[in-house]
């Protein structure tokens, strides 16, 4: 319904479909304008969708940014690249430079393409709640944090959260990360190079010193799922471990977020013996290790992007800030349990107040007009389950749903390469 409204939208779209959202650390955008929900109390499944606004495809070379104006890991995107029509469209949504020569440049903004993104979709949802239809999820909330659309739905008795990410999406591999592909890696001869290069994104977030109505970050959520297929469950169950402490202990000041974890998670298997990193019950030494690796991180100010190494993530922050986190870190390695059973305990308490509202039959806000009164004493949960199916039987996969603009209620799913 977005892309029909201005035709900006491409009508052939993919989007990605991540499980956890962006406070969980699935793609690198900082926290510090997100608004805080809390599992239980605003939400009970998670997610982050990535919106293609623009693509660009086909390429046979490594793709070429502008990142002249950029910190690493940060790009301009000119739309140059594109063809006057995909520049008519977009031209609203870009800052103007004129050069000497009398030529006008168009740089794609990430500003106000979440800005226009989010008016299309409060338009969309107008149009709804004017055409009320049964079985449409109730919509609890819709926020804009930043550059990202957060919307809490209502399904049934289950409440999804969509962080929702206009992006920019690319075929092929970044010439500034072309280097990083020569070295040994965790995953050489588990998966092919094909698959962890197959694309990339550009994300709408600055450095700390760039300009943010035209600055875009690079992303590497694509390969980033590719990759989670090679690590085991044991340090996987580690990560979600540690990730579930820091969120709590280093939340203020937002310095440390669980993408950096998750970085240095990945560096780990590149450094550490593959036989040792399979080991079953090593879980608990795995958590040591990432505690310890973190510890090291901000004592050093010190963590490399994993796909471009030369982009040091902390570089930014502070000494003070970096010596208080290092502080607290040295708390939760002194008795790493006792900090593990608080944030276990939270888990449970989110776990008994999302039972406690579905027994009550419904979410607690209440019914949003485009909500048929009926769906409230029969809950229907198909939605909500299915994707809670599509993630917990797919652990590390691509999920990928295409979409029809002409019959938006047939969505296809892919899962890799297959689809259904």
């Amino acid at each position: 319904m977005v892309q029909k409204l201005d035709q900006k939208l491409p009508v052939a779209n993919e989007y990605l479909l991540l499980s956890g959202g962006v406070r969980e650390g699935v793609v690198d955008i900082d926290l510090d304008e997100l608004n805080v929900y809390a599992r239980g109390t605003d939400y009970d499944m998670d997610f982050t969708l990535l919106v293609p606004a623009l693509k660009l495809h086909d390429r046979n070379q490594p793709v070429t940014l502008d990142m002249r104006h950029s910190a690493l890991c940060h790009s301009w995107l000119s739309l140059r690249l594109f063809d006057e029509g995909t520049i008519s469209k977009w031209k609203d949504c870009c800052t103007i430079v004129d050069h000497i020569n009398g030529a006008t440049n168009y740089f794609f903004s990430p500003t106000k393409v979440a800005d226009w993104f989010y008016d299309s979709i409060s338009i969309v949802l107008s149009e709804i709640q004017k055409k009320p239809q049964r079985g449409m999820p109730k919509v609890e909330k819709v926020e804009k944090n930043g550059t990202i659309i957060s919307i809490i739905l209502g399904v049934g008795s289950s409440r999804m959260l969509y962080d929702i990410v206009p992006v920019v999406s690319f075929k092929g591999w970044p010439a500034v990360a072309q280097s990083w592909l020569m070295e040994n890696h965790f995953w050489d001869g588990k998966i092919t190079e094909e698959e962890v290069i197959s694309g990339f994104y550009l994300v709408p977030a600055c450095s700390y010193k760039g300009k943010k109505d035209n600055e875009w970050r690079l992303s590497f959520a694509r390969s980033e799922v590719q990759l989670k297929k090679c690590i085991s469950s044991s340090l996987m169950q580690a990560y979600q471990a540690c990730k579930a402490i820091i969120i709590k202990l280093l939340s203020r000041p937002k310095a440390i977020s669980p993408y950096h974890l998750r970085s240095m998670m990945l560096w780990a298997c590149d450094r550490l013996p593959a036989n040792y990193l399979a080991q079953e019950d090593y879980a608990a030494h795995f958590l040591l290790g990432l505690i310890d690796d973190l510890q090291h991180c901000l004592v050093n100010k010190m963590c490399p992007n994993y796909f471009i190494p030369q982009c040091n993530m902390l570089e930014h922050l502070s000494e003070e800030t970096v010596m208080l986190h290092a502080r607290k870190l040295s708390s939760v390695r002194s008795d790493p349990a006792e900090h593990l059973r608080t944030a276990i305990e939270h888990v449970k308490a989110a776990n008994r107040l999302t039972l406690e509202l579905q027994r009550r039959g419904s979410t607690t806000s209440i019914p949003s007009p485009q909500s048929d009164g009926g769906d409230t004493n029969q809950p229907d949960d198909r939605l909500a389950k299915k994707l809670q199916q599509l993630v917990t039987e797919n652990p590390g996969k691509s999920i990928s749903v295409f979409i029809n603009p002409d019959d938006v209620t047939r969505p296809h799913f892919r899962i890799d390469d297959k689809f259904f």
